[in-house]
């Protein structure tokens, strides 16, 4: 094992703290001067480093917490409470007093009720759950849990680690993303030499694609909190649930050059979240600042992280009536790492920041419990009584079903009460001939589901002015995320608010039920409405049966079957594999419709040139340096996860010699790969169009394929309006040439000086991200199920123009800018340029033909309402095309 020269020095010179909190000498486990029992095992005596002295592995931590539950399990238990993608276990560690740990099941019990909105009978305790490195190159709060873990159990001369063992149940999250951690880790391990580097260019601090921030799928599991796509969340959501924590706090890091952060956090707040939550960070806030002062350790508040979308860890949790916070430390990314001022910052500094930060949040609980608890109490309690609306959201079975029940599950799954009233049913004066589901107002959970379901959140009004006078000033907006969210949207479905509605209560782990209608033998239909029929389609053809697909909408047996259906013949298919296709459907819980014969009211008929034979593709997707990991992962989870359809992965600087000649579709995530794949890759992918392949390029990567004089896709990027990038300038000579000399001019206003110094080939301010309306070209096969248009997000500053219709189809358009925006807040002139504009592109060249999506359809696999066109794009479109 290297370790680093003089690390216990500098660890020891950095932890000289002042006054009483942390006299000298320092201990070399806790980073704290006391007497510790030695029959608590220290870091060094499991694993082989001190804290800070080496980067602690997935596994080794494991061990370690291991090995203390074994020296200590009166007052420390372990539970696991998921698995990663890669077979990694998450565990959490429960921490209290040994009479505590005696009745923890009363305990729970009775914080159940409390969170259920109903009196509790006292045997309740509040619980504090710190959670560390949900980005795992985040590196040193896993670290931090595990000395705080050993201080708490070993410390036997601080009053302040009684205090909170006896006060409150301390839940340490040690690890929320091992998979990203031992991917750090081992690459970190690899690079560094006989000595840590501090130089950033190093390449022990140059994290390879993907980094270790995102799990094995590519996620940033802090954007996961309501979308539940990913099991460490759904694991870690359930385990919250089950404790209903007071307090929950995130520790992160962030760039190396920046200093400390805990909250109260930057605006703006989410206005679901109550005023007396917002006074109670000023208690946690005040303590973290008494430790970091003592130290002589800068720290900062109030700025960059925000308490907006409720897909963070703190927005989430505090919707729950927590007091959620995240906290940042500077980042060594590796052991140290010299920062821009000349001071250098090591990972021991880390580790112990997040271990003060840490303790001194669970004291400030401690020191407040009852407060704590009563104001938890309260919050929910409140809820129950209607403090939120009285009401009910209605989501209507009848559209998108399946996509309506997976979110009335989701929504199950983060304690909000769900209820499921089968068709036909009425509510409010509206019938539901397929049912509803019903999400009532007045409920514990209430301000977590209005801020998933409302239509709109609105931004505070004094923040947007701020925002507006900033842009006047040419200064970027102080928006860190996106500013819409509403899940009904997302998933496509309808979301009514009603005075009342009833049903029975739906739980989240309830199966999708299918729906078989008709009762021929000639065949079944599978209407292409939702994101269970598209998997159902892909699982069936994964399985061998035959399809055939249609273009055109049709009508048999007296219903309706819109574009896009696909029919499964039986005379092409054995009765197992029928058999089989039946099976699929009530695993999936997917819609189908068996036909009595090929005879058709309306339409095409199974024999016409509108219907085509479906078969599975194998689908290439770009990967690695050159595309987003975040676009890749996601889009790959989609198309694998969702709708079962297995992607090829392949490096982006393999593309000049790669053979595509066995793959139907490639996909190129968003990105910039025109480098990556070099001259020879562009040549490949020009080749695999032209022999009758489907491309499919999302984002910023479509700028590689619309560039030169026979471009695959014939659009182009768009200045910021009112912009003109070709304008002549004064300073240029006939011919081109740049003269020594401008013109005289005079400037006589503040208007006349804005219009001289603006860039005339600046992009289109960055939209944090709105749900915006999209147009369907309806007589394409790319929009079918969209007849009415679809919601779509749209973030940064990418506006491309519409294709000429000689070159292709602009499928989905933006609305019209008096209709354009669905949810969020779209800066004005954004809003003026966008309307019109092509969100989805399709374009023929050779056989083949390429297809453009201005912005992702699968950021962050919460846009379900988006897979059918994902589907019609990589599933459908090759069938079309051949």
């Amino acid at each position: 094992m290297n370790t680093m020269p003089g690390v216990h020095a500098l660890i020891a010179a950095a932890l000289i703290l002042a006054g009483s909190l942390f006299p000298a000498p320092v201990h070399a486990q806790s980073f704290l001067e006391g007497d510790f029992d030695p029959a608590i095992p220290t870091l060094a005596d499991t694993v082989g480093h001190a804290p800070g002295e080496r980067i602690t592995s997935p596994d080794e931590a494991m061990r370690y917490l291991k090995t203390l539950a074994e020296a200590a399990p009166d007052r420390i238990r372990l539970v696991e409470y998921a698995r990663s993608w890669e077979g990694r276990p998450l565990v959490y560690a429960i921490l209290t007093a040994p009479d505590n740990m005696a009745r923890l099941d009363a305990i729970r019990a009775d914080l159940q009720t409390i969170a259920a909105g109903r009196p509790g009978n006292g045997a309740a305790i509040p619980v504090t759950w710190l959670a560390y490195s949900v980005h795992g190159n985040e590196i040193s709060s896993t670290d931090a849990a595990l000395m705080t873990a050993y201080h708490l159990l070993a410390a036997t001369d601080d009053p302040r680690a009684a205090k909170i063992l006896a006060e409150t149940i301390l839940v340490i999250d040690p690890l929320q993303n091992p998979d990203g951690r031992a991917r750090f880790v081992n690459r970190f391990r690899a690079a560094k030499g006989i000595a840590p580097a501090a130089d950033r260019q190093a390449a022990e601090h140059d994290e390879p694609w993907p980094s270790g921030r995102v799990n094995h799928y590519m996620f940033d599991l802090n954007r996961d909190w309501f979308t539940l796509s990913q099991p460490e969340t759904r694991g870690k959501v359930a385990a919250i649930r089950e404790w209903n924590p007071v307090v929950v706090v995130d520790l992160h890091e962030m760039g190396g050059d920046e200093t400390y952060f805990f909250s109260p956090a930057a605006e703006p707040v989410n206005p679901n979240i109550t005023a007396a939550q917002q006074r109670a960070y000023d208690i946690i806030g005040r303590n973290n600042a008494r430790y970091f002062d003592a130290m002589g350790e800068p720290y900062f508040t109030r700025e960059v992280y925000d308490l907006f979308y409720p897909g963070y860890g703190d927005t989430w949790n505090t919707h729950q009536g927590a007091i959620g916070s995240t906290y940042e430390q500077g980042s060594a990314r590796g052991l140290v790492w010299e920062r821009r001022d000349g001071t250098v910052l090591t990972y021991a500094d880390g580790v112990r920041n997040h271990f003060v930060a840490s303790l001194s949040t669970a004291e400030a609980v401690a020191d407040n419990a009852a407060r704590f608890l009563s104001d938890f109490t309260e919050y929910r309690a409140a809820n129950a009584r209607g403090a939120a609306g009285k009401g009910a959201w209605v989501i209507d079975l009848g559209e998108r079903r399946w996509n309506a029940e997976a979110l009335g599950r989701r929504l199950a799954a983060q304690g909000i009460a769900v209820l499921r009233q089968g068709g036909p049913a009425s509510a409010c004066g509206r019938t539901y001939p397929q049912g509803y589901l019903a999400v009532p107002q007045a409920q514990p959970a209430a301000r977590l589901a209005k801020s998933l379901l409302d239509r709109d959140t609105p931004l505070p009004r004094a923040f947007l002015s701020e925002q507006e006078r900033r842009r006047a000033q040419d200064l970027p907006h102080e928006l860190y995320d996106v500013t819409a969210w509403s899940v009904g949207l997302m998933s496509g479905v309808e979301v009514a608010v009603c005075g009342a509605a009833s049903g029975d209560p739906l739980a989240a782990d309830a199966p999708i039920a299918p729906v078989a209608q008709g009762a021929g033998s000639f065949a079944v239909a599978v209407p292409w409405t939702d994101s269970g029929q598209a998997r159902l389609v892909t699982l069936a053809l994964r399985d061998g049966i035959e399809a055939r697909v249609t273009d055109e909408a049709f009508a048999a047996e007296g219903r309706s079957f819109p574009r896009g259906t696909v029919v499964f013949p039986a005379g092409a298919n054995d009765p197992q594999r029928m058999a089989r296709l039946a099976e699929l459907a009530r695993e999936v819980g997917a819609h189908t419709v068996a036909l009595e014969s090929g005879w058709v009211e309306d339409g095409p008929n199974l024999g016409s040139e509108a219907f085509v034979r479906l078969t599975l593709p194998k689908v290439a997707m770009a990967w690695d340096e050159g595309v987003s990991q975040l676009s890749a992962g996601a889009m790959r989870y989609v198309l694998e996860r969702r709708l079962g359809l297995p992607v090829v992965p392949i490096r982006t600087d393999r593309f000049a010699g790669a053979d595509l000649a066995e793959y139907d579709a490639l996909i190129v995530p968003d990105g910039d790969p025109a480098a990556r794949l070099g001259e020879g890759g562009m040549k490949t992918i020009r080749a695999f169009v032209e022999r009758g392949g489907v491309l499919v390029a999302v984002g910023d990567s479509l700028g590689a394929f619309s560039e030169g004089d026979t471009p695959l896709l014939s659009v182009k990027r768009e200045v910021a309006l009112g912009r003109d990038p070709f304008a002549d300038e004064d300073g240029a000579e006939e011919g081109g040439a740049e003269r020594p000399l401008a013109k005289g001019s005079e400037i006589v206003s503040e208007a006349e000086y804005r219009e001289a110094i603006r860039d005339e080939e600046a992009l289109p301010d960055t939209l944090p991200g709105a749900l915006l309306e999209t147009v369907a070209d309806t007589e394409h096969f790319l929009s079918a199920g969209y007849d009415e248009g679809a919601v779509v997000l749209a973030s940064g500053s990418l506006i491309y123009n519409p294709l000429d219709r000689a070159a292709g189809t602009n499928v989905m358009r933006f609305a019209p800018a008096d209709a354009l925006v669905a949810s969020g807040h779209v800066w004005e002139e954004n809003r003026r340029q966008l309307a019109f504009k092509p969100f989805l592109m399709a374009q023929e060249t050779g056989e083949g033909l390429t297809i453009g999506f201005a912005h992702d359809p699968a950021t962050r696999a919460y846009l379900d309402g988006l897979d059918l066109m994902i589907a019609n794009a990589v599933l459908v479109a090759p069938s079309r095309v051949r």
